[in-house]
């Protein structure tokens, strides 16, 4: 660990450095263990930006690192009339455009590339897809195992998801010829009684052990190490409770504004698009009790109970504890940038908020208390996603006579993104004759001596979904819970008369509305300005 310090703080030399040695580690080390079932990969909307953009490129990836099964095979669907040869030349050129991965090895990949034309709402066209799939998998020997990416808007998601039942495509109606799994993107709904009809839907020719709901921010490295950070290390769990925290900060910026998403990003906001999903998944993790054993459903049990102890907002003051903005015309990296009611697709008076912070509490015996501070927003100043644990000052100061009564209380910070890494900030005495105090930070990398193959979060649950594990995904309660927390939020914000005074402006490329800055300092201290 290497002494990384903010401004205006020393350096701390190295405290520990890993022995470990390089061990030249070879690709597909630490990316599978044992073998893997062969398999087809279907994407539904392969035309489209995810496709080109995460998907294939995934599993590019995967393959240069040995980390796919043999055989597997992987088909686009869309309503292009595209040719097998047209998929595998456009998804051949987002390999290039992606500019970092090497492509001597990608006709090999290519060949197990094929092209289905698709309508989602034709159960011919479903026939037609099911009997390719049945010559396709005599000629590769996947024996029949299947993975359906819906890759498409969520208003095809249920239409999609009955016509692959009613052609025979589920576990259910192929009565159990290989196995077949269903992977869905957010958002999973837009309100409580959307997603119980979605999920209804879903279990019409699914079983819940067969449906995956993608949320990507799981797979980050620092995020999986959260359980292990805290349930595999001593000298952090006994304290991580309301008798030695303060506060928790969990932030999610981004420096970008809706891009081509207005379409999307208009019916959504914020509170959709980032906190029923990705905030609400960090918060769990920072707040869960160990599980019994390290397995999914162990895991998933425990996470539902911190979204069961949720304190509604209705009955804790929901002005006192939730601020939406709305970023207007500002600068990002030394350009000048839109209000998002100028950005194309954006109604001019939209009353979308693309920011909000919220102050939630969880109702039980490790955290009463304890506020949990969760912040996103759009055209914010820098990328960054990161989880602050604000421990508690010390309990009385003998050191007040000569450095005063305050001194700062330890911090520990866990960087999701860009940066993966965990830092803790503690209290130590200047060099010299005089007592002069100095805050120093440990801090460590995820990648810090490590070389074997780093997979990013959409190879990681691609291929936990070729594996069935579920560990990365969401479970329909905790889909319905979290939704049951935020729809009266969402009716509340969305329907009353004082929507537009509620709603507070910022300018792109600060940190949020004014409202906001007395928390924002709270939760970042200096380290944000």
């Amino acid at each position: 660990m290497a002494g990384h310090l903010g401004k205006g703080e020393e350096t701390l030399e190295t405290i520990v450095k890993s022995k470990a040695p390089d061990l030249g580690i070879p690709p597909g080390a630490c990316v599978i263990e044992g073998s893997l079932d062969p398999c087809t990969i279907l994407i539904f909307g392969a035309s489209g930006d995810l496709t080109a953009r995460k998907l294939v490129p995934a599993l590019y990836n995967l393959y240069l690192n040995d980390g796919l099964p043999k055989p597997c095979l992987i088909v686009g669907c869309a309503r292009k009339k595209w040719t097998r040869s047209d998929f595998q030349g456009r998804m051949e050129n987002a390999i290039k455009k992606a500019g970092n991965m090497d492509t001597s090895k990608w006709p090999s990949f290519a060949a197990s590339l094929y092209f289905h034309p698709l309508e989602y709402d034709s159960p011919q066209s479903f026939k037609k897809l099911a009997d390719f799939l049945r010559d396709i998998d005599k000629k590769g020997s996947t024996g029949g195992n299947r993975i359906f990416y819906l890759a498409i808007p969520p208003f095809l998601y249920k239409a999609t998801a009955q016509m692959l039942g009613r052609a025979g495509l589920s576990v259910k109606s192929a009565r159990g010829n290989g196995w077949s799994r269903i992977v869905v993107e957010k958002p999973f709904g837009r309100d409580l009684k959307t997603a119980i009809d979605l999920n209804q839907t879903l279990h019409e020719s699914f079983q819940e052990n067969q449906i995956y709901r993608i949320d990507h921010y799981l797979a980050k490295e620092t995020v999986q190490n959260m359980m292990i950070f805290r349930f595999g290390n001593t000298i952090f769990e006994p304290i991580w409770n309301r008798e030695y925290i303060d506060y928790v900060g969990i932030i999610a910026a981004e420096t970008l504004g809706v891009e081509h998403r207005a379409g999307y990003y208009e019916q959504a906001g914020v509170l959709r698009d980032m906190f029923q999903n990705h905030m609400m998944q960090l918060l769990a993790l920072t707040a869960m009790e160990p599980p019994s054993l390290f397995e999914a459903d162990r895991v998933r049990d425990e996470k539902v109970k911190v979204f069961r102890s949720l304190k509604p907002l209705a009955n804790t003051g929901q002005e006192e504890n939730l601020i939406l903005g709305q970023y207007a015309s500002g600068t990002i990296d030394g350009k000048k940038v839109p209000g998002y009611r100028d950005e194309s697709g954006v109604n001019p008076e939209s009353l979308t908020p693309t920011f909000a912070m919220m102050r939630v509490f969880i109702d039980n015996w490790r955290w009463r208390g304890v506020p949990f501070y969760m912040v996103s927003g759009k055209r914010l100043p820098k990328k960054l996603t990161e989880i602050v644990i604000q421990f508690r000052g010390v309990p009385h100061s003998m050191f007040r006579t000569i450095l005063g009564e305050h001194i700062m209380a330890n911090q520990l910070i866990l960087g999701v993104q860009p940066d993966e890494r965990i830092t803790l900030t503690f209290q130590t005495k200047n060099p010299g004759a005089t007592f002069c105090l100095r805050s120093v930070t440990m801090d460590f990398n995820y990648y810090q001596n490590y070389s074997g193959p780093i997979l990013d979060a959409y190879e990681k649950v691609l291929l936990d979904c070729i594996q069935g594990d579920h560990l990365l995904f969401w479970r329909q309660d905790g889909v319905e819970l979290c939704w049951s927390f935020l729809s009266p939020i969402l009716e509340q914000c969305e329907t009353c008369p004082e929507r537009a005074e509620q709603l507070h402006l910022y300018e792109s490329g600060t940190w949020g509305p004014q409202a906001t800055q007395a928390w924002m300092r709270q939760i970042t201290g200096s380290r944000l300005r």
